[in-house]
């Protein structure tokens, strides 16, 4: 476990699970730094947790140069990436009903965010003797589990927006894990499970800190820890 060391980024931690996850790391004395867009947010955020603001829009390139530039200057190097930020893109979006711009929006967070940050951030975490990379899915990303009429989603409604978005970032975990598995670069994806926030509109059953737990285990992992998985508390999730 990497423990009181590193340096670690938690992206859209103005609030919820991002905001535990921050408090958690830092609690393991880490130096975190609190990558939101929102200014007021952001600062009001980190004097909370003692922690680093920093100024960050995930779909913004030119943003997250400018944040892996500030990080350079200051520390030299990133140990921890946790990719946290994400939107729903609001109501439910059947396929067949679907506003294309809602879909386009809630990729360019989910997906293409992930993206952005990663490999403007990928040359700091390279510096790094022990980089982690979380990104935050959902067990509703599961095709296994979103396909099993008996399952736990059988009354769930189809989603063209939100769901495919966590599907897609799975993938795209997997893929960066191929590529940066002989760096010694552990990608892992986390599954918060139901959280209340306002991105579930508050009807979790588990809070914010308990979603946060298993982002914190993947980002700790020993140098012996998996890479490429899909995990929630109870352990990998089927694909």
């Amino acid at each position: 476990m990497i423990e009181n060391a590193g340096i670690a980024l938690v992206t859209g931690a103005n609030k919820g699970i991002g905001y535990q996850i921050a408090a958690q790391l830092a609690g393991r004395g880490m130096t975190v730094l609190l990558g939101a867009r929102d200014e007021q947010a952001r600062e009001k955020a980190a004097a909370e947790l003692g922690v680093h603001p920093l100024a960050l829009d995930v779909t913004d390139p030119a943003s997250a140069r400018a944040a892996a530039a500030s990080i350079e200057e200051r520390f030299g190097r990133l140990d921890v990436l946790v990719n946290n930020a994400g939107i729903t893109g609001g109501r439910a979006q059947a396929p067949s009903s679907a506003d294309l711009d809602v879909l386009r929006a809630v990729f360019e967070v989910n997906v293409l965010g992930v993206l952005t940050v990663t490999n403007a951030m990928l040359p700091l975490l390279r510096r790094s003797t022990a980089a982690r990379i979380v990104n935050m899915s959902s067990s509703v990303g599961s095709l296994a589990l979103l396909s099993d009429l008996a399952g736990p989603f059988a009354q769930m409604g189809a989603s063209a927006a939100y769901v495919p978005s966590k599907t897609a970032l799975n993938s795209l975990t997997v893929q960066y894990a191929k590529e940066l598995r002989s760096a010694g670069i552990l990608v892992n994806l986390a599954d918060p499970g139901h959280v209340a926030t306002d991105l579930t509109g508050f009807t979790g059953s588990r809070t914010p800190a308990q979603g946060a737990a298993i982002a914190v285990r993947l980002a700790t992992l020993g140098a012996d820890g998996p890479t490429g998985g899909y995990f929630n508390e109870d352990g990998p999730l089927p694909w």
